[in-house]
Parts: C-alpha cells; structure tokens; sequence
C-alpha cells in the first residue's frame, strides 16, 4: 500500500485527538443532562407544577461544574499516570542494556538512521509473542517487547517488530490511543459502578417493595450509562483505525528495507500473541495483534466490525507486494 507522508499522519493523528478531547466532555454534559431528566421526571407527580425540562436544567446547572471538574481531575491523572498503569496492567518491566545488548542495538540504530531520539525499552516476562508501543512524549516513549518475542525471533525479524512500534511512536498514534483509552476507561468504570448500584438496589427492593421507584431510576441511569460507554467504546475502536496498524507495518518497510522480515515475525507472531497478563481490551489495543481469544463462526464476522486490528493475514500478503 502506498505509505502516507509522516507530516500527514502527524497532522491527522493530532487533529483526531482534538476532536476526541471536544468530544467525550459533551458526551458527558449529554449524559448528566439525561440523568437530571430522569430524575426530574420520574420525581414529578402529576400536581407538579415546575416542568420536568426546567426541574431537570436547575439539577443540571447545579451539578455540572462538580461532574465536569470530577472528570477533568480523573482525565489528568489517569493522562500523565498511563506509563505505571500499562506497565501494571501488562505486568512489565525496564530491559536494562546490560541484560541485553541485542535489544538495545536493534532500538538504537533505528532511531539514529530515523533521527528519533531513543525510546525506553520494557519487557514482558511472557513466552508468547508480542509488542506495542506507548507514551506521550519523548520522555515516556517506550517500545514494550514480550520475552517470547525477544528470544524466538531472529535479528532481521525482531529489528522489523521494533521499527513497527518506532512508526507508531513517530506517526503519533500512541498518543491518540492513550487518549481513546483514558476516555473508555472513565465510561468503563462509570457503567460498572452504575450497574453495582442497580444491583444493589434490585437486592434492596425485593427487601422493601415501597423503595421501588428509586430502584428504577438507578436501573434507567445505570442503562444509559452502560449504552454511551459502549458506544464512546465502539466509537474509540474505530477513530483507532485498523489503517493505522497498515501504516505501521509501511513504516516498518520503509524503515528497515526489509518488508518480507516483518511479514515473517507476523506470522511468527499470529501462531502465539496471547499475553497472560493481559486482560484489559483497551491495553490489548496497543499491541502488534490483539492479544485474546478470536470469535469463532458467525461472531467472528460481526466482532471484525470492530476490531482495532485488521487481520494479520492481509498484513502479510501487503507486505509481501512491497
């Protein structure tokens, strides 16, 4: 495939980032607007005499800057804190150059035949084959590589998985993907709490039948939670484009002259990529090949809407046209 300029991509990558910090605050003013309405709603009888709208917009008016304020805190720490909660969440570690050479070569010279500057380099002590990249800026860049990765493939094909990840670095994609995780995230765990209290509730008033409305709430606020997180979720999955990872993978070619190696290291890869401390979906998007168990059958179609990775297969017959 053709490979797009570096600059063009830059200049996409940062102008999508823009849209996505413009938009989850309005998902969210959306969100707690509706929630104000349920509540407002369902609390007026029918001697009411303020509107359900204007009883909602007081609730809302009053508790906006406390949520929007709440989240902004949430979104800077989870923001500058993404390295120790990827590194927690894949159960990595720093690679120092002495355990091994090999590696730090590999990184070194590619970045100093790109003009990068050299990105810290974490290891995953898992015998499957894997890498991503994350961070960002330059003082958090880092190229994460499995230790299956590290030991089963050979100079050529380890040197293109590095470059693969340096391209991801260099195009910017990895600080639209902490992004897009950070804001899913927030939602992920919004719904969860959402959908505990209603559960909660559910126990409650099987206990006291006269507390029935105030469970029905919970359960409306805690469904429309769950559905705007998983669209925003779905809405992530595809604003991280499955092109990016066939850029990458131009990158790479163009990097190392060596289109075929990475093809080899793909397919080395497809036959093991399952990181067993890996269990979050969003940290799984960063990877090479998402890391999981594929759907079968019918639901291996309708999951490939969404997937964040496009099949490793057509990866390889691109990179075996260059």
């Amino acid at each position: 495939m053709e490979y797009v300029g570096i600059h063009a991509q830059q200049s996409r990558n940062n102008l999508l980032s823009l849209i996505l910090l413009f938009l989850f605050p309005c998902l969210v003013i959306g969100l707690l607007y509706v929630f104000c309405y349920i509540l407002s709603y369902i609390g007026n009888d029918e001697y009411s005499q303020i509107p359900a709208y204007q009883s909602a917009w007081v609730s809302f008016i009053s508790m906006a800057p406390y949520v929007l304020g709440g989240v902004l805190i949430w979104f800077i720490i989870a923001y500058f804190a993404n390295t120790s909660i990827i590194n927690s969440a894949t159960g990595s570690h720093s690679l120092s150059r002495k355990e091994n050479k090999r590696v730090y070569n590999l990184v070194e010279n590619l970045c100093m035949s790109q003009g990068m500057k050299m990105p810290k380099v974490n290891v995953i002590e898992d015998d499957s084959l894997n890498a991503f990249a994350s961070g960002i800026n330059e003082r958090t860049y880092t190229v994460t590589l499995s230790r299956g990765i590290i030991d089963k493939l050979n100079d050529e094909e380890l040197e293109a998985v590095i470059a693969h990840e340096l391209s991801h670095i260099r195009n910017k994609d990895v600080r639209l993907l902490i992004v897009s995780i950070v804001f899913v995230g927030i939602f992920a765990l919004v719904a969860e709490l959402a959908m505990r209290t209603a559960f909660y509730s559910d126990i409650g008033r099987s206990r006291n039948s006269k507390d029935s409305g105030g469970g029905i709430i919970i359960m409306l606020v805690a469904a429309v939670v769950a559905a705007v997180g998983y669209l925003f979720s779905s809405l992530m999955h595809f604003a991280i484009s499955r092109k990016r990872e066939y850029l990458a993978d131009a990158g790479a070619a163009e990097m190392t002259k060596k289109p075929w190696a990475l093809a080899s290291a793909l397919r080395k890869i497809s036959n093991d990529p399952d990181i067993e401390a890996v269990t979050r979906d969003d940290v799984a998007q960063l990877f090479i090949e998402h890391p999981g168990k594929q759907a079968k059958g019918i639901f291996n179609s309708f999951s490939g809407l969404f997937a964040t990775h496009p099949p490793i297969k057509k990866r390889i017959e691109i990179l075996e046209q260059f």
